[in-house]
């Protein structure tokens, strides 16, 4: 696949906290609250706004009990839950996450469909993980900062999981960073676990949203800036691989650890 692209050199980072990109996420709020999407539906926009809708399919790997179905919960506006619970069979969850282009100044609509299957329904039926990689435009491998297993399996699940789809985005998300004082990965393992694989390497927080006036529902704008950062590094890894696929850009290869 392409080297990774710079952060913020495809899509302008902060734009989701100017007037215009507010005019664009009220399409995906409802007074202050995250609407809530399903596989066949997606944002009403006003008739004189023109837009492009771009969709990817994301496989989201990991160790079970690392957080991946709290990190969806996060990026979709919904509750996180309180236990953990592993996730039976496949789950899908739909994000729509407007984003403007640096080159072009263009908006566009990405439409992300999260793909989440529990680690022990992987391994007991065959055909869950290839039903989870069919046509997957991107992988999400997460690791907790406080679990240093699930850290030293990234390697293992980067072949495993990905190995054979060498045109797909890959990113890595730490999970559980604002318990960092109690952190079994130092930032030194970090540093070298970049270096060698060369890939995007994100850090989300387990907190509980931030709540309206009511003290009960969740804040859907302070949720969003809590993590535009995961849903903007997707929207420039995918679009960059588009790019090169296309040959608008030229493609480095990628130097892979064996």
């Amino acid at each position: 696949m392409a080297r990774p692209p710079a952060p913020g050199s495809v899509i302008v980072p902060d734009w989701h906290e100017s007037a215009e990109g507010k005019e664009y996420l009220a399409c995906i709020l409802r007074k202050n609250r995250r609407r809530v999407f399903g596989l066949l539906e997606r944002p009403v926009l006003p008739p004189s706004v023109a837009i492009d809708t771009a969709s990817y399919k994301i496989f989201v790997s990991g160790k079970s009990g690392v957080g991946k179905t709290a990190l969806l919960a996060k990026l979709a506006g919904l509750e996180v839950p309180v236990a953990h619970h592993e996730t039976t069979g496949i789950q899908t969850t739909v994000v729509f996450w407007p984003a403007k282009l640096r080159a072009s100044n263009r908006v566009v609509m990405f439409r992300f469909e999260f793909w989440d299957c529990g680690e022990s329904a992987l391994k007991k039926f065959d055909h869950m993980l290839p039903t989870c990689k069919e046509k997957t435009d991107a992988f999400l491998f997460l690791f907790s900062f406080t679990d240093r297993a699930s850290f030293d399996d990234l390697p293992g699940q980067l072949a495993r999981v990905a190995g054979e789809a060498p045109g797909a985005v890959r990113m890595v998300i730490g999970s559980k960073f604002d318990q960092y004082m109690h952190t079994d990965v130092p930032e030194r393992d970090l540093t070298a676990f970049r270096q060698a694989w060369e890939l995007p390497l994100l850090r989300v927080k387990s907190v509980p949203g931030r709540r309206l006036a009511d003290g009960r529902t969740l804040d859907g704008r302070a949720g969003l800036a809590d993590i535009a950062h995961v849903l903007n590094g997707l929207a420039e890894q995918l679009w960059h691989q588009d790019q090169v696929a296309a040959g608008l850009l030229p493609g480095t290869s990628e130097n892979i650890p064996s």
